[in-house]
């Protein structure tokens, strides 16, 4: 029964992968452009508007608690 050398296999592909795609490369990416910053997420401005939404009622609940203490 000879299962070492099947079971060696599949390890010497994944670590040929990581071999040739953790090499160093000579030179920026072929995606990326010097200088250029990356868009903001899609939804962040609607992520925005719930984090405001969200302090808003914080804000007005520290209100209500303060006016109902005050009685």
């Amino acid at each position: 029964m000879r299962t070492g050398g099947a079971a060696a296999l599949p390890a010497l592909a994944l670590l040929a992968a990581l071999t040739a795609g953790c090499a160093p490369h000579d030179g920026p990416s072929a995606g990326a452009t010097p200088g250029k910053v990356s868009p903001t997420p899609s939804g962040y401005a609607e992520m925005l508007k719930k984090v405001d939404a969200a302090q808003s009622a914080a804000a007005a609940a520290d209100r209500d608690a303060a006016s109902d203490a005050d009685r």
